[in-house]
């Protein structure tokens, strides 16, 4: 196999056109071959295998610098910079990650996982470069999908005043996870299904040129007015009416096209983004056919494209799409919003349920909170359906343009906590601190499947000012059905009574903090469990209850312990029973790296085995010093 024989990028310029594309079925072969086994992000990976080998041709790695925006389609990348026998470990605990990683290799250039950054990371590359004197080249390769983030576009409105090359690959396969929405995938439906307008400009320049005496100064003259030229050959010309020369578009599944293309553009003085059109899915059936699907797939049959594991029901996401559903049947102001994520968060079913009234803004966190916002102020009640980690990205609009204002803007939060193979960019682990650091914002967290559907129903019917759920991903806790009383607005519950320690959990923590409890009560330690339901407000009440009936109160949220739940509770009880001690169940501060979930809650100390351990040593101690 040829696959084989690639240990470095030089290995692969030496092979012929034919070898080239025994090469690229190979590498797809591989590519269903681990990811069927691991899981992972197959169908945008097999649609950039051979504009991935072109970039080896073309560039000398790793002198020449790639940056992949997002970078679940690194696969290829990576195999031929030398990790091909690394793949048994994707994704997995201490294994390969499946996103670009510094530390991890030289040929990594820069660490991505999130969408819209490639063009703003190139740029201040070769920026930096020019400033430090150096010589190499430097390529964002971003999809089209990642256009509808509007940090693209400040990249590319300042990439337009370097004076030095610069190249942007534009990965155009008319998907990001879901379909593509929006002018911008308007206008390069456009481009692809429009005329060469380089090459039209290349044979009308050659054929003037041999016109005697003035073909010259008729060169000269189209060169000038070209810009009106370009509007009748190509609708808009977005990017070079931006200052960024274009080429393309080029068949993305055609190497030596690329090559001769990136070449050519690796010549200018000045930005070039190159048009590249490819198949997502592109040589496996299955995912050609439904290539959101098999996006970000979990371990299946090759042969089927079917998975091996049932799907997980009912998960938080579907609890929450037939909820959200049957509320908006009832509430015709039920709005939702999404950022490309209809099929994640689960709002498919009310996309086509109230089309009307469901909103996909594309990758484009920010725009979709304060169009949120919009919405509350025009006397809508928007939900804006997103993961954690991406809610990250619209910080200042949720406290800016949100709760300065007091909107009724309802944030669900998908995958909050630990996600797992995706790893530190994908890691919910951060909104309980940033979200609570904002005025008149509100959190809540489910305990279960139960409190999901209550807490959404009190979100929009009996509250009117910003407010957030999160839950984590995957299936839905079935357990203490039978304590499923109203909620009150920043009221918690006590589950549980007992007599030694307090176990103040909040979300997903309150099973591992039951689990916990039943395994204390086996060693003759009686444990009072509590629901604290609200982050923010927290309900100073039980924490007062629990304060004055237990010499040990022990937090459990899955957040980093700064800023969190935890430190909170801490602080009240510090200031108003400082006899009593407070024990924090937290996440470190740090970044958590990919793994499986149960590997790293265990690893990080938060599964229930764990806790077990800080409390008895807490708990021994503190009983010692009574003494």
């Amino acid at each position: 196999m040829l696959l084989e024989q690639i240990k470095e990028p030089q290995d692969i310029k030496s092979l012929d056109t034919e070898e080239l594309k025994q090469l690229a079925e190979e590498i797809r072969c591989f590519l269903i071959e681990k990811t069927s086994v691991n899981g992972g992000h197959l169908a945008s990976n097999l649609g950039v295998v051979e504009l991935t080998i072109a970039l080896y041709l073309a560039f000398d790695l790793p002198k020449d610098k790639v940056i992949w925006d997002v970078g679940h389609q690194s696969y290829t990348h990576k195999i031929l910079s030398g990790r091909r026998e690394l793949f048994d470990e994707l994704r997995k605990y201490g294994g390969l990650s499946g996103f670009p990683k510094r530390k991890e290799s030289p040929y990594d250039a820069f660490d991505t996982g999130h969408s819209s950054t490639s063009i703003s990371a190139g740029l201040g590359m070769a920026l930096g470069r020019d400033l430090k004197g150096e010589d190499y080249g430097v390529v964002s390769v971003i999809g089209d999908g990642a256009l509808t983030g509007g940090m693209a576009y400040e990249a590319l409105n300042n990439a337009a005043r370097i004076k030095n090359n610069f190249i942007i690959v534009l990965n155009d396969n008319n998907m990001s996870i879901s379909e593509n929405v929006g002018g911008m995938s308007k206008y390069l439906n456009g481009l692809r299904s429009g005329t060469g307008y380089n090459q039209l400009k290349k044979d009308v320049s050659a054929a003037l040129m041999k016109i005697p005496v003035i073909g010259e100064g008729l060169v000269d003259k189209i060169s000038r007015t070209k810009n009106s030229i370009k509007q009748l050959v190509i609708p808009g010309m977005l990017f070079e009416n931006m200052g960024i020369t274009y080429l393309g578009p080029v068949d993305g599944h055609n190497v030596r096209a690329m090559v001769k293309v990136f070449r050519e553009a690796r010549k200018m003085d000045h930005a070039v983004l190159v048009h590249v059109n490819t198949k997502k899915g592109k040589g496996y059936p299955p995912a050609e056919k439904n290539p959101e699907r098999f996006h970000g797939v979990e371990p299946f049959d090759p042969l089927t494209g079917k998975p091996l594991k049932k799907k997980i029901y009912p998960g938080y996401t579907d609890v929450f799409s037939k909820e959200l559903c049957r509320l908006a049947e009832k509430n015709p102001k039920i709005v939702a919003i999404t950022a490309a994520m209809p099929d994640g968060t689960g709002l498919k079913v009310f996309s086509r349920q109230y089309p009307e009234r469901f909103f996909d803004v594309g990758i484009a966190e920010q725009h979709g909170v304060t169009s949120a916002a919009g919405m509350a102020a025009a006397g809508l009640k928007p939900v804006v359906a997103v993961y954690s980690s991406f809610l990250q990205r619209g910080f200042d609009q949720i406290l800016h343009d949100v709760c300065i204002q007091n909107l009724p803007v309802v944030f669900v939060l998908d995958r909050a906590g630990l996600v797992g193979s995706d790893g530190e960019t994908h890691q919910g682990i951060f909104d309980l601190s940033y979200l609570t650091a904002i005025p008149n914002m509100s959190v809540m967290a489910p305990k279960n499947l139960w409190e999901l559907r209550r807490e959404l129903e009190f979100a929009l019917n009996h509250f009117d000012r910003p407010i957030a759920i999160r839950y984590p991903r995957g299936q839905a806790y079935r357990g203490l059905k039978e304590f499923d009383s109203p909620i009150e607005y920043g009221k918690g519950e006590i589950l549980y009574g007992g007599k030694d320690i307090a176990l103040l959990a909040v979300g997903s923590m309150v099973s591992t903090a039951e689990h916990v409890r039943d395994k204390l009560k086996e060693e003759g330690i009686q444990c009072t469990l509590a629901n604290g339901r609200f982050i923010k407000p927290v309900d100073e009440d039980l924490v007062r209850i629990l304060a004055q009936t237990h010499d040990l109160i022990v937090t459990l949220e899955e957040n980093v312990l700064k800023g969190g739940f935890g430190l909170e509770v801490t602080a009240f009880v510090h200031k108003n029973y400082p006899h009593v001690k407070v024990l924090n169940i937290a996440l470190p501060d740090a970044y958590v790296e990919h793994g499986n979930v149960s590997l790293l809650r265990e690893s990080l100390g938060i599964d229930s085995d764990s806790v077990i351990r800080a409390i008895r040593k807490f708990y021994l101690c503190k009983k010692e010093n009574d003494g």
